[in-house]
């Protein structure tokens, strides 16, 4: 059967073995660290974990320069350790857990605060906030194999060299093992997803001209520019 136009490129990442890891779906944990929950007015002790959906097409490589989005005036930042699925599963055990994982990367999500707050403000789902075009910025991929699993380790932002977030991965609140193991109950997950784990606390807004660098201890750097006011 022929198409009547050509169905969108793949989103290929790329990895530290030199092949390209093909981008399904993203899976974002909100509010995984203590810090960060208090700061948006919630309370850690309290919550179950719970995650969003983001479009594969929102994943840009380290090095981009991203559009500052439309109808936003509260354009932020958010530091993420993010877990690349290397195999399926569907009720995956904690225990088994990081055999599902390929590798880590750095990553950010990128958030128009404005309209996430006046949906939440108003019981809507987050999507103008969060499913965002170029929204995901994602660092080169570590194989798991070559790393190992990260459990503790710095994960730093800084805004013009500037520090913004300065935490410790062993400050999640939901262990990568126990996140996987979470979002298999509700989806199976599949190669090529993201799991994008939380930001620490210290989000803020950036401006056009801003330049952005996420550090992992063991990873390598995400870094993009904030490009003007997107307008196509």
């Amino acid at each position: 059967m022929t198409t009547l136009f050509e169905p969108q490129a793949p989103v290929i990442a790329a990895t530290s073995e030199g092949k390209g890891f093909p981008v399904r779906r993203l899976f974002c944990i909100g509010r995984n660290y203590a810090a960060h929950a208090r700061e948006m007015g919630k309370d850690p002790d309290r919550e179950a974990p719970f995650f969003f959906t983001k479009w594969a097409e929102t994943v840009v490589p380290s090095g981009a320069t991203i559009a500052y989005p439309p109808e936003s005036a509260n354009f932020h930042y958010e530091a993420e350790l993010v877990v690349a699925v290397a195999k399926g599963g569907r009720n995956i055990a904690e225990a088994d857990a990081l055999d599902h994982v390929y590798g880590y990367a750095t990553g950010l999500d990128m958030t128009r605060r404005d309209l996430q707050f006046e949906a939440r403000d108003k019981g809507r789902p987050w999507d103008t906030g969060k499913n965002v075009e170029q929204s995901s910025p994602l660092g080169l991929i570590h194989a798991a194999s070559e790393i190992g699993h990260p459990a503790t380790g710095r994960i730093a932002l800084t805004v013009n060299g500037d520090v913004k977030q300065d935490a410790d991965l062993a400050d999640l609140i939901w262990s990568v093992p126990e996140v996987i193991a979470y979002v298999s109950r509700f989806y199976r997950l599949e190669q090529g997803d993201l799991i994008y784990t939380g930001t620490p606390a210290g989000v803020g807004a950036v401006v056009t001209g801003d330049a952005i660098v996420v550090s992992i201890d063991g990873l390598s750097d995400c870094v993009v520019t904030v490009g003007p006011k997107a307008d196509d």
